[in-house]
């Protein structure tokens, strides 16, 4: 049984629907968002939908829960890696999940990790779900229900009771607050409190199995099951519901269905996507794997409060913008090549593509009706390149590479063979004139209203891409590459009577990218340096700076295309926008809305079609896409949902995962050495439009920065501290979004911690009484050493006046020495003197005694006068004399005797007389006395004693003996 029921499983959800909804058209289809298994990495299929109170996105996955935020996607394995088959949001924070044999909740901890909680150990033991499968969940205010085959699990104020079945069921489907289910093989249940009460008539629904039950009118609900098509519930009987989709729900398998906003219904189907039908059960979308999606199994179906339609698909997500004001076609086949130009015309919509010209009935008017699928045909004969189709008073006009055609419905009739038809423009009621590959073609009407050749004009045949005619009845063409030309006819149009080039030295930009258009009956010249408008006074070209600031970006387009009334289509590089001059001095640019369009047009041949008054035709490289301008929603600061800061990461030496997703209660360290954080941030919005972020860092940042498109932000080496990091949004430069904000602190280096701070409060106090301790230590020591100072300084000043007292005493010593010396040396000088005179004395006695008579007049005997002599002469030889000369001389002249000894050791004693005598400087007279010799004989001892001495010739021998 379960096997046969798995291909019809589905989840359905039910979302908040808002009052803005518009109709949904039935032609094309709405844009579809692809998301694939490579953008999502997870599994293949995807079982249900949810979303919570933030706007986040959530997938039962075959490899576990998706996680979708608008910009990132996150995965979360289930326990043992159970494929997860129902999802529901309870709006508190809470996402409750099912597989097989377990359920229980994921939940944000305090750090924002997305963390699992089993509710099964409530299961009383006998209930426990071992073989069973969770495929419904359902929050109803404070309870949930959790509903497998065999039971349904309410779960409220922590216990959880189990309700079982005789037969097993299929299906719990919530309307409001009523709940329905459908025991195979019985019939439809209603589930009122924790009773099943069968609804009588219900076994007209077979047993092919209810995949969805949908509130259709008051008291009312649409009964869809697997192969018998659609029922209707009205609280009494069920009857089948006769209509348009019951053929196709019942062929391709009805697998689930969702209500959207207003008056449609949409269903998944087994085998061929989604069709989307009205109360009447007309089908007017049926969007499958050809017009956009990835798969055509949808197995779960849910639509969010924007109103976004999502698909959980057997391979993939799809979104679909079913509020879009553009509805696509695509040509996935390939069958009629890269669209050029399209119009619809005589309830025929064409096509002009690289491959020729296409058509396909159109019903005007079927917006609200029955689905229009295209069936695109070949004209025959139009084969090859189509650059234009105009429609000028009632024909249809196909500029082609061959030439120019009339169409006629399916055919076509060549009206000029001038090759390369690439536009056409009105210049007069009755005349139109082209610009092809060889210069300017005029056609003229004739009397039945038919276009018809008239003049290829003469003197001038450069390529002309663009031509336009202004108020004084001028041509100004676009060269095909380079340059502008003015062109003045004559009166029949035959021929250029002047040719006019401008580039560069005119005033323009450059030659190349410079085209003409008519904007607001004013010629004016668009190039990448912005519009010029033409001066004929000075025939210069000046930049129109008016128009250029008011379209911002838009300044440097390179096409106008008339849109109705005053608007005009503006194309930059791809970029579509639409300007309104309607007001006076003011001009409104709509851009966001088109951004869909954006690289999708054929760069430099871009054409748009007004349909009606709202609607227009769009051509895009491989089809077309339906504008429906009154269907454009003003959204509102309301409708917008809060940005959110995602992921916080750690980016210092390796990628740190700190939270998955971060809110203003959550507080984070974050240690300095790691201060280096990346944060993401995005917007739950789903819709096509462009989103903008500003950021703000408090405590870091002085203000908000730029709008940017960016959505995450690093910030490296944070200083310490605590920072408030708040993000918001803009949608399509006009709605910001309420900001999120994320607290977090950057911790203090280790050096600058709390125990850091303590150890340097410690270390302060113990440096303290350190320093204190060392102070005194030191003033201790200094005392010590100024004591020791002033006691050396003490004793040096008694030293030193012991000294100068030594050297007092010395200097009197030295003093009485010299006196003493002085005193010796003159006793010594009067020594000698005496001796001298002792001796000249007795050298005068002995004189005298030769004269010397007795008594009687006669001279003395002779041996009285030897007696005499002798005792004259032992009297002057006396040594006596000497050793106390000697004695003396030592005692006044110490050791010169001793000195004078060693040094000459062979002198003799009368040469250390004369050595001393000298050395008393006497003169040779006194010597002579001394030494009792005449004073040649000291003049012979003096000569003699030099030669000992061994002096030198000019040196003088008393000099000598003084200095010895």
């Amino acid at each position: 049984m379960r096997k046969l029921l798995f291909v019809f499983i589905c989840l359905w959800g039910i979302p908040v629907l808002k009052s803005f909804a518009v109709d949904i058209k039935s032609i094309g289809v709405p844009y579809v968002q692809n998301y694939t298994k490579a953008i999502y990495q997870s599994g293949n299929q995807n079982w249900s939908v949810t979303c919570d109170e933030h706007g986040i996105m959530y997938f039962g996955n075959a490899a576990g829960l998706l996680a979708f935020d608008g910009k990132y996607w996150q995965h979360h394995a289930m326990p043992n890696g159970l494929i997860v088959r129902a999802v529901s949001a309870d709006g508190r924070g809470k996402i409750y999940a099912g597989g097989y044999g377990e359920f229980g909740y994921w939940q944000n901890d305090s750090k924002g990790f997305l963390k699992y909680t089993s509710l099964i150990s409530l299961v009383p033991k006998k209930y426990q779900p071992i073989n069973e499968e969770i495929w419904k969940i359902y929050c109803d205010n404070n309870r949930v229900l959790f509903q497998a085959f065999g039971s349904i699990y309410i779960y409220a104020k922590g216990k959880i009771e189990v309700i079982k079945a005789p037969q097993p069921y299929l299906f719990l489907f919530k309307l409001g607050n009523r709940y329905f289910v459908e025991q195979l093989t019985k019939g439809l249940f209603e589930l009122k409190g924790n009773k099943l009460n069968y609804l009588p008539g219900s076994e007209i629904l077979g047993v092919s199995g209810v995949l969805s039950i949908l509130q259709f009118k008051p008291g009312k609900y649409i009964i869809g099951t697997a192969k018998n098509g659609l029922f209707i519930y009205d609280g009494q009987t069920i009857k089948p519901w006769a209509n348009q989709s019951n053929d196709f729900l019942k062929t391709y398998q009805l697998n689930n269905g969702v209500a959207l906003s207003g008056k449609y219904f949409a269903y998944g189907t087994i085998l061929n996507g989604i069709v989307i039908i009205d109360t009447a059960g007309r089908v007017v979308q049926h969007i499958n794997k050809a017009s956009g999606m990835q798969n055509n199994t949808v197995l779960s179906l849910y639509t969010d409060a924007a109103q976004n339609l999502w698909a959980g698909l057997d391979n993939g997500i799809d979104r679909i913008e079913i509020n879009s004001p553009l509805y696509f076609y695509f040509d996935k086949t390939g069958k009629f090549g890269t669209v050029y130009s399209s119009i619809i015309f005589n309830n025929k919509i064409y096509l002009g593509t690289n491959q020729g010209l296409f058509y396909s009935d159109w019903f005007p008017g079927n917006n609200g009706g029955p689905f229009q699928s295209f069936d695109f045909k070949l004209v025959p004969g139009s084969q090859g390149q189509v650059w234009d189709l105009t429609l000028q008073d009632g024909r249809l006009l196909c500029g082609h590479n061959d030439g120019t055609y009339q169409v006629n419905g399916t055919s076509i009739t060549k009206i000029s063979g001038i090759t390369g038809g690439w536009t056409i423009k009105k210049i007069s009621p009755d005349r139109l004139i082209q610009g092809t590959y060889t210069g300017l073609v005029t056609y003229r009407k004739n009397a039945g209203g038919d276009w018809l050749l008239d003049h290829k004009i003469a003197g001038f045949g450069e390529p002309s891409r663009y031509v336009e005619q202004d108020s004084k009845g001028q041509i100004w063409v676009s060269h095909a590459y380079k340059g502008i030309y003015k062109i003045t006819l004559n009166a029949d149009r035959s021929k250029a009577l002047q040719s006019v080039y401008y580039d560069k030295k005119s005033g323009l930009p450059g030659s190349y990218n410079v085209n003409v258009f008519d904007l607001d009956n004013r010629i004016v010249f668009s190039s990448d340096s912005g519009f010029y408008i033409y001066d004929d006074i000075t025939d210069r070209f000046f930049k129109y700076q008016q128009l250029n600031k008011k379209l911002g970006t838009f300044a440097s387009s390179s096409k106008i295309i008339k849109a109705i009334g005053k608007k005009y289509w503006f194309i930059n590089q791809g970029r579509v926008a639409l300007a309104d001059f309607s007001a006076p001095g003011k001009v409104s640019i709509d851009t966001n809305r088109f951004t869909i369009l954006n690289g999708r047009m054929v760069q430099h041949y871009e054409t748009i079609n007004r349909i009606n008054n709202s609607t227009y035709l769009i051509s895009v490289d491989d089809g077309f896409v339906i504008l429906n301008d009154e269907d454009v929603l003003q959204d509102n600061n309301a409708g917008i949902p809060p940005a959110l800061i995602r992921r916080v990461e750690n980016v210092t030496d390796k990628v740190t995962l700190l939270s998955e997703s971060a809110t203003e209660q959550q507080e984070f360290d974050i240690p300095y050495a790691e201060n280096n954080i990346r944060i993401t941030y995005s917007l739950p919005y789903y819709r096509q439009a462009r989103v903008q972020f500003q950021y703000y860092l408090e405590g870091y940042s002085r203000q908000w920065s730029d709008w940017t498109a960016q959505t995450q932000k690093e910030f490296t080496n944070l200083d310490q501290g605590t920072y408030h990091f708040k993000v918001r949004a803009k949608i399509n430069d006009q709605h910001i979004s309420r900001q999120a904000v994320f607290t977090f602190t950057v911790l203090p280096p280790w050096y600058a911690g709390r125990i850091a701070m303590i150890f340097y409060l410690l270390l302060a106090v113990g440096a303290y009484y350190l320093i204190r301790y060392y102070y005194r230590l030191k003033l201790k020591r200094h005392q010590q050493r100024i004591h020791q100072k002033l006691q050396q300084e003490k004793e040096e000043a008694l030293k030193q006046e012991a000294i100068a007292n030594e050297q007092h005493i010395i200097n009197i010593k030295n003093e009485q020495l010299q006196a003493d010396l002085a005193s010796k040396s003159r006793e010594l000088a009067n020594s000698a003197m005496n001796i001298v005179y002792k001796n000249e004395l007795l050298q005068k006695i002995s004189d005298e005694l030769t004269h010397l008579k007795g008594g009687d007049g006669k001279k003395l005997a002779e041996d009285q006068l030897r007696r005499i002599q002798k005792v004259i002469d032992e009297g002057m030889s006396d040594e006596r004399d000497w050793n106390i000369f000697e004695t003396s001389f030592n005692e006044a002249h110490e050791n010169f005797f001793k000195k004078l000894k060693n040094r000459h050791p062979d002198l003799v004693p009368n040469d250390l007389k004369l050595c001393a005598y000298l050395r008393m400087n006497m003169s040779s007279k006194e010597m002579a006395s001394l030494l009792n010799i005449s004073l040649r004989g000291v003049e012979i001892r003096r000569y003699r004693l030099r030669k000992k001495l061994n002096l030198e010739h000019d040196k003088n021998l008393t000099e000598f003996l003084m200095e010895l």
